[in-house]
């Protein structure tokens, strides 16, 4: 029996590997998926966000063959230097002195004033 103009032979030939490539784009799919979740994972760790069950549970499906290609992993600890400025920059505002912080303010504004008074005799 022939089918869309195939032998038998033709067609069980044509369907075995129909079935081949699907198994090949389903793991390859499972592989993204898993990459995909192993980077959520890394960044829910870096913002000490809650964990995912189902991240996890992908992650383990896919056993330790799931690597997060290079350029992702740049990103998430490229962001790294940046959170330690802001510590930092929390830190400092933390252990300044509130009223020297609004003299120099207010000492900044009146030179700045002056100066455009200076410049614009309009006003």
């Amino acid at each position: 029996m022939a089918h869309d103009g195939m032998s038998r032979e033709e067609y069980e030939e044509y369907q075995k590997q129909m079935v081949e490539e699907k198994m090949e784009r389903d793991a390859e799919f499972a592989t993204k998926k898993a990459e995909r979740a192993c980077l959520r994972t890394c960044l829910r760790d870096k913002y000490r966000l809650p964990k995912s069950e189902q991240d996890d549970i992908t992650t383990q499906q896919a056993g330790d063959d799931v690597d997060v290609p290079e350029e992702l992993i740049k990103m998430v600890d490229g962001d790294a230097p940046q959170e330690e400025e802001k510590e930092s920059i929390m830190q400092n505002l933390q252990n300044m002195d509130v009223d020297q912080l609004k003299e120099k303010a207010q000492a900044t504004f009146v030179e700045m004033k002056s100066k455009a008074e200076e410049k614009c005799t309009v006003v």
